[in-house]
């Protein structure tokens, strides 16, 4: 596989590059593009960490899958390309972003500005089959996104971890509550946003806890 990454995540992530589990995941990744519609682009995959330095991170949102119909997965947990419509996940983040903060919801779902502050947004799982949500689940994406994970718990300190839904707090479990904050909350998709995520506060949470830390907070 030709990883497309920042250098600074390629040096954490290297040992898990020269694993055995990476080559079979790698092939398998290689098949299902080679026969199969699969999300986001080749070049994409791993954009999430190519877009956001390992040292340049202050805030990470975990997803789970990568968006699995046309035009709408780009690498980057919850966002959509320019011109692409608002998913309704990313409606109710705007919905709790502008309830929380008062400010007005973008008409983008790309969420390049959060990307540029040091927002990492990161997929559990990097690829998906087209329709297929979770088809990529179980083949050595999860190792790898935990070492990532692990890799910024241990070497950042005063990062804020967001994680909605019981999956990403699964995820997160190990995460070190005194060395860095965590807020978690229902996940935003409409089946549970009224459930507790309208209403979380996490955006402010975030940027008092970033300030308190002499770190600038996040212009969501």
């Amino acid at each position: 596989m030709q990883v497309r990454i920042d250098e600074s995540w390629r040096q954490v992530l290297q040992p898990e590059f020269d694993k055995p589990y990476f080559e079979i995941l790698t092939s398998f990744v290689r098949h299902a593009y080679a026969t199969k519609t699969c999300y986001p682009p080749a070049r994409l995959i791993f954009h999430a960490f190519d877009a956001c330095p390992f040292d340049k991170v202050r805030v990470v949102i975990l997803g789970q899958d990568p968006y699995h119909e046309p035009g709408q997965a780009e690498g980057w947990a919850f966002s959509v390309p320019e011109g692409v419509r608002i998913p309704p996940s990313l409606e109710n983040i705007y919905k709790e972003q502008q309830r929380d903060l008062g400010i007005s919801a973008p008409a983008s779902g790309h969420l390049a500005r959060w990307v540029e502050q040091g927002v990492l947004l990161l997929n559990a799982t990097l690829t998906v089959e087209a329709h297929r949500a979770g088809s990529h689940q179980g083949k050595g994406w999860e190792e790898l996104t935990d070492a990532a994970i692990m890799a910024l718990n241990e070497r950042r300190q005063h990062l804020v971890f967001m994680l909605w839904g019981s999956y990403a707090q699964r995820k997160g479990q190990f995460i070190n509550r005194r060395r860095h904050l965590v807020l978690e909350a229902p996940h935003p998709s409409p089946l549970s946003a009224y459930r507790g995520f309208i209403g979380c506060g996490h955006f402010s949470a975030a940027n008092d806890y970033l300030q308190q830390h002499g770190l600038q907070p996040i212009r969501w």
